[in-house]
């Protein structure tokens, strides 16, 4: 059944702020090497696991300030958030394991037997489900975010390199990087609904929520495939630079970008047409892209040039390039102070770019008035008061569960609609021209 979503605002179809990019603040992570981040969208903190120490570090996402080492297993490979019970998971390659985190106490709570080499990881909000690729398990682990009990070893291809979640059809994709294919399952069942033949070795995926469709980055073949969300049929093969290794989305304006390896760059992919809009040229050794909604930028980590190449979302420049830590490997995002964070592996540390409007650095925004329960909401969800016009009406914005502004609210109300079951977090600004206090909504939506 068809989520019906209703917002009682008008929306100007305004463009993104001017904003810089610098860097803040390094904090140094002393013996830890972070490989991986993710950020808790319910208490404003950054996650880091790191592959050598056995350890998560917890990152005040207001102060910056190291708030606490988690022990998990051995060698954390990969982290991820559920947003629905606020937990975070740490997937540990070593002991073939997943440590489950409160995201309140952060305090480890479980741990869940996997397969061989946990490697990656994903979210479902519709079903509140973790996914787990074993590397050289060649299965999913599927974990209930509820009572962190395994629901399904699902099979796949040889070596699961990446994961992704398709919130429109209730499917997780996985790229399996020595099978040439990818496996798709069923969020709802745990089975599996297709094997989709892509390129050689391919090692990223990703989700386009406008047009419904897979992007899968193959390293080996130098290309990405384009696979449709619901048919799970191949609609096209973009010819990419050497090596594509990383990918992202950017709602506002349609479009994938890849991170090519070998060649330097970043390839820009129009979703709606599958074609190839730019070249932006990058640092040493792409690997590791970041997408921030709020200043409509992509973020790309040059591994062995140690910096960070900032694109323009809707011009496809280059903006600037900023220096950060040895061997750059993964960003996340935090949408309260508008920063994104880098993972440094080699030099252990983590640098923390502030994004804001050129000329003006942004006051840390608080969220006022928190409530602890979340608005369910099973047919209407209403923003706003009727009756005020564009002008005078105050911002609001809508968050998902990855800390990312939904693109409904800005396309306007044709697409509330399509908004899937999940949880998202609605911030309302109480001042009629985005002064004053901001008030923050949990707000889940269910059939």
């Amino acid at each position: 059944m068809r989520i019906s979503v209703l917002i009682c605002v008008l929306f100007l179809p305004v463009s993104p702020p001017a904003h810089a990019q610098w860097l803040e603040t390094t904090i140094n992570l002393n013996d830890s090497f972070p490989f991986a981040l993710c950020y808790n969208t319910a208490y404003n903190k950054v996650y880091s696991a790191s592959a050598t120490s056995g350890f998560v570090t917890v990152i005040s996402g207001a102060t910056n300030a190291l708030i606490k080492l988690v022990p998990v297993g051995s060698y954390p490979w990969d982290i991820c958030y559920n947003a629905t019970t606020i937990r975070v998971y740490c997937a540990n390659s070593g002991s073939n394991d997943v440590t489950v985190i409160s995201g309140v106490t952060d305090e480890a709570i479980a741990t869940v037997t996997a397969g061989d080499c946990p490697y990656v990881l994903c979210f479902n909000p519709a079903n509140n489900k973790v996914y787990c690729a074993n590397y050289y398990g060649n299965s999913v682990t599927v974990i209930d975010g509820g009572s962190n009990q395994v629901l399904a070893t699902v099979p796949v291809g040889d070596r699961p390199r990446s994961l992704c979640y398709n919130s429109r059809n209730n499917k997780v994709y996985c790229a399996n990087e020595a099978s040439i294919n990818m496996t798709v399952i069923d969020g709802a069942t745990n089975g599996v609904v297709a094997t989709v033949d892509v390129g050689y070795s391919p090692c990223a995926v990703c989700y386009n929520q406008l047009g419904n469709k897979v992007y899968c980055a193959n390293w080996g073949s130098n290309s990405v495939t384009v696979v449709d969300g619901a048919s799970n049929q191949v609609v096209a093969t973009v010819d990419v630079g050497y090596e594509p290794w990383a990918l992202c989305y950017n709602p506002w304006d349609n479009k994938a970008y890849c991170a090519n390896y070998i060649s330097g760059d970043v390839t820009v992919i129009d979703g709606a047409t599958d074609q190839v809009l730019a070249t932006v040229a990058a640092g040493d050794h792409p690997c590791a892209l970041c997408y921030n909604p709020t200043s409509n930028k992509v973020f790309c980590a040059n591994y062995y040039s140690a910096d960070v190449t900032v694109i323009d979302g809707a011009t496809d420049q280059a903006l600037r390039s900023i220096i950060v830590g040895d061997q750059p490997v993964d960003f996340c995002h935090n949408p309260v102070q508008n920063r994104v964070y880098v993972a440094n592996y080699l030099i252990r540390s983590i640098s923390v770019l502030r994004d804001t409007a050129e000329g003006i650095e942004d006051e840390a925004t608080t969220f006022r008035n928190r409530p602890n329960d979340a608005t369910i909401v099973h047919n209407t969800l209403a923003v706003g008061r009727e009756g005020q016009d564009a002008i005078t009406q105050p911002s609001h914005a809508l968050f998902d569960v990855n800390g990312r502004r939904s693109l409904n609210l800005r396309a306007g109300l044709n697409d509330i609609g399509s908004l899937p079951p999940g949880v998202y977090f609605i911030r309302e600004g109480l001042g009629t021209r985005g002064e004053g206090l901001v008030e923050t909504r949990k707000v889940v939506i269910a059939r």
